[in-house]
């Protein structure tokens, strides 16, 4: 894990920010304290509603189940879940047990679920029979010994009576690792202990506007920004949990006008995607009266349309790693909230480097990743984060982002690795070298673009080739070029490295020359 400092230690336990409680008692302290609250799975296939004392009591018995097996704290319990109660039942039962908890996004194929098998090696894998396109796979598990299907046998790792109470484990220990694409080829291991969780929680829990109103949680709980509004933030607050798991936006219409429930924000797609259906009125505005945009780029263009509606914007920057570096309050001056991502959050730490690269420091910084040459590479001795961005800050000490040194494409708030799409992309007979960037998308903020240098002889392959080609080697879909182009060569550094920022010009002269077209 990475170093941090004594005194730094002291100041975040000085100042509040790091306790002794873990995840499994502060949940616990929520449940007892609101268990009648609603739970509810809006789902075509499998709807669910309950109270939180329904929840926590399968949690429970899950965690009597699994400790009857020899699972305790420090020992790794993985699930790959869609928004169901079930996700719910495994985190929570998770931490009452003091575990290590690894939450999966429910669309990563098997490339991505052997690799965090072999990063994360859990005990426990709990996962659903099928959903979509996702499948379960005996064969990706031979190697964990407690595996659980839910739709199954997975009632079968339930006791018959609940665990009371929460196993002891250390506050500074792993609680949780989230595996997030970015510019590594394979999902990078983020861990977080108790300390960082607890303290994410809180001060976002603090942040949100009182009056927000009853939150539909849609983002996929495998996401981690996903995991905490669905399972930690509302237990925070005795407020009820909403969950969908899929975005619909015709669903999604129908429950703001019928149960009264709101949509606070996240990428932007999620907030577009509604003022763009045919659906939509303007007495959904009560449902959509704030919206807090991150996770993706966040364009000035989308945040001025929400405003003139109404809403009350703002926007945040963070990761996966540090996933509340800077954000906004919803009662900053409106240039503020609309076109810079904040400035820092409670805690944090920032800096430039010469380069304009963002550097930050903070009490919900991660302790490390499960690759230590990661680590070693990410963080200094002094505890600081090299995020890979690039930004600005204003007179005021507001961040804005301007660029990202790490070649990551974001698609609707999930990570692509670009490497790992062009490796996939040179199995294809008649590539001879690929480069992958982000375009720009109207719905979901960028998607990958594929720039291909053929052999000779060979033209270019078609979209639908490419895709059959990247499904055969178990790449997840929302990893896919979206949009091809041929390349007689690319444009290149002294040093014969593609120049990646002139691709990514050539697609905004083109975008331009066809809106003139238009």
């Amino acid at each position: 894990m990475r170093r941090i400092p004594a005194d730094v230690i002291a100041r975040y336990e000085a100042e509040g920010w790091w306790t002794r409680d873990t995840i499994g008692e502060m949940l616990a302290r929520g449940l007892a304290e609101a268990p009648d609250e609603p739970f509810r799975v809006h789902s075509a296939v499998r709807p669910w509603s309950g109270t939180f004392r329904d929840v926590e009591t399968v949690a429970r018995r899950l965690a009597a189940g699994l400790r009857a097996r020899g699972v305790g704290p420090g020992d790794v319990v993985a699930f790959q879940l869609p928004n169901w109660m079930e996700a719910a039942a495994v985190f929570w039962a998770s931490a009452f047990l003091g575990a290590v908890v690894v939450p999966i996004v429910h669309f990563y194929g098997r490339k991505e679920i052997s690799y965090i098998l072999k990063a994360a090696e859990p005990r426990v894998f709990v996962t659903a029979e099928r959903f979509g396109r996702m499948e379960f796979q005996p064969g990706l598990f031979t190697g964990v010994p407690i595996v659980g299907v839910v739709g199954k046998d997975f009632g079968e790792l339930l006791a018959d009576e609940p665990m009371p109470g929460v196993l002891t484990t250390d506050a500074a220990r792993p609680a949780l690792i989230a595996f997030t694409s970015g510019t590594t080829r394979d999902p990078k291991g983020v861990v977080h202990s108790h300390q960082t969780l607890g303290f994410e929680t809180r001060q976002l829990a603090g942040r949100y506007p009182p009056d927000r109103g009853l939150q539909l949680t849609s983002a996929p709980v495998g996401h981690f920004i996903g995991m905490i509004n669905a399972f930690l933030i509302p237990v925070l607050e005795s407020s009820a949990i909403h969950l969908a798991d899929v975005w619909d936006p015709q669903l999604v219409l129908s429950l703001i006008a019928r149960d009264g429930l709101s949509v606070g924000g996240g990428v932007p797609y999620y907030l577009t995607s509604l003022l763009d259906h045919p659906g939509f009125t303007p007495e959904h505005l009560r449902g959509m009266k704030y919206a807090g945009l991150g996770g993706a780029a966040v364009p000035s263009a989308v945040t001025t349309r929400l405003a003139s509606l109404g809403i009350t914007v703002f926007r945040a920057y963070g990761s996966t790693e540090h996933p509340s570096i800077t954000a906004s309050e919803h009662t900053a001056p409106e240039d503020k909230r609309l076109h810079t991502d904040g400035n820092p959050c409670p805690g944090v730490e920032i800096r430039l480097a010469e380069d304009g690269e963002i550097i930050s420091r903070g009490p919900d910084l991660c302790v490390g990743y499960t690759d230590e040459g990661l680590t070693a590479r990410a963080f200094d001795d002094e505890g600081w984060y090299h995020t890979g961005d690039i930004g600005v800050l204003d007179e005021d000490g507001y961040l804005t982002i301007t660029d990202r040194k790490a070649d990551v494409i974001i698609r609707g708030g999930e990570n692509i690795s670009a490497l790992e799409v062009e490796d996939m992309l040179l199995g294809l007979p008649a590539v001879a070298e690929a480069a992958v960037i982000s375009a720009p998308d109207d719905r979901l903020g960028e998607h990958a673009a594929a720039f291909l240098r053929l052999r000779a002889g060979c033209s270019l392959p078609t979209l639908d080739e490419v895709r059959a080609h990247l499904d055969r080697a178990g790449l997840a879909r929302q990893k896919w070029p979206e949009e091809l182009r041929e390349v007689e060569d690319f444009p290149r550094t002294a040093s014969g490295k593609v120049q990646k920022f002139r691709l990514r010009e050539s697609l905004r002269l083109a975008g331009e020359e066809n809106n003139i077209l238009s």
